[in-house]
Parts: structure tokens; C-alpha cells; sequence
């Protein structure tokens, strides 16, 4: 059988869409590893629900908002990290990755906002989304969605605009 090709849906699906739904995840998470886990996290969810899943016209848009929804509860929780004897499997390679961490610094610059924000800004500008469709994935008031967004973007302009000497050495004064 040829990749997509498959008896079970649900193989087909991740066959089809698994390099898009990673590349999903790391604007999301950031990193490499917690891309990874995320994914995984949310295709298992999405695997346990397939036959109420593929009945929706669009199933990978359920798998991104649960993405976005894991994402959202991680940080209304503390991290707890397990601790494992054995190396996990080998790490997914997409070459399509880089041309999203090749953008000119941005991928560092996403990486250095909190994860309220990141994920805020994935939603509104990367995936699309609406102010108000924003909030109800991410469980939030459509305001917080604003002020996450317009904090988020003051931070990525002050961190990617070119900065005069003088004005850096006055920020450093001040500090």
C-alpha cells in the first residue's frame, strides 16, 4: 500500500496529515519536543473519538483546536515532567520545518513569549480564527484574547525592529 493508503480511517488521516498537524504543533508549542508530544497527545484524543470525528466535515481542524485546548490547560497547571529510562523513538523529520524557523529570527522571537500569547497570536494570525473563535478555544474572554494579541505584537516589534545604539544603552540605563 502507498502512503494514505489504508484499511482504517484513522491511519489514512494521520498518514495524510501528520507533517501538517506537526508543523501546527510547533508554532503552537515552540520547540521541537513539546511538538512532538503534542501531537501525539492530540491524535490519541482524536483516535479514541474517530467515529464521532469523521462524521464532522473537518477533522483536522478538531485535531488543531484540541492542540490548542491541550495547550491552553498547560498552563493553567504546573508542568510535571516524568523521568524515563529508555530513549523514546527517533524524532519526526520534516523538511518543511525549516522554512518556518528560517523566518528571519521570528521563530525565536515566538519562542520567547509566554504561552498565552503564543498560542493567541498561532489562533488569530497563523490558523485564522476570529477574536470571539479564538476565546472560546482557548476557554477565555474575547478581551483577554485583544490584550494577549496586542501585548504579544508589542513584544514582537519591540524584539525584531533594529534598535539604535544610543536607545539601547538608555533601555540598559534605565534597567
Amino acid at each position: 500500500m502507498r502512503r494514505g493508503e489504508s484499511d482504517d480511517p484513522f491511519e489514512e488521516f494521520v498518514a495524510n496529515r501528520f507533517t501538517a498537524l506537526y508543523r501546527y504543533a510547533y508554532v503552537l508549542t515552540g520547540n521541537q519536543h513539546d511538538a512532538e508530544d503534542l501531537v501525539q497527545e492530540a491524535l490519541t484524543r482524536t483516535g479514541v473519538a474517530w467515529n464521532r470525528v469523521r462524521r464532522k466535515d473537518d477533522p483536522e481542524g478538531y485535531v488543531r483546536t484540541t492542540m490548542a485546548r491541550i495547550m491552553a490547560n498547560k498552563w493553567r497547571r504546573p508542568k510535571l515532567e516524568h523521568l524515563v529510562e529508555d530513549v523514546p523513538e527517533n524524532a519526526a523529520e520534516d523538511p518543511e520545518l525549516g522554512r518556518i524557523t528560517e523566518m528571519d529570527g521570528l521563530d525565536a522571537a515566538l519562542a520567547s513569549l509566554p504561552r498565552r500569547m503564543r498560542a493567541v497570536l498561532v489562533l488569530r494570525y497563523f490558523e485564522q480564527l476570529s477574536e470571539e473563535e479564538t476565546a472560546q478555544v482557548l476557554g477565555c474572554s474575547k478581551g483577554t484574547v485583544k490584550s494577549q494579541a496586542s501585548r504579544a505584537m508589542a513584544k514582537l516589534r519591540a524584539n525584531m525592529l533594529p534598535q539604535e545604539p544610543a536607545l539601547q544603552e538608555d533601555r540598559r540605563g534605565r534597567s
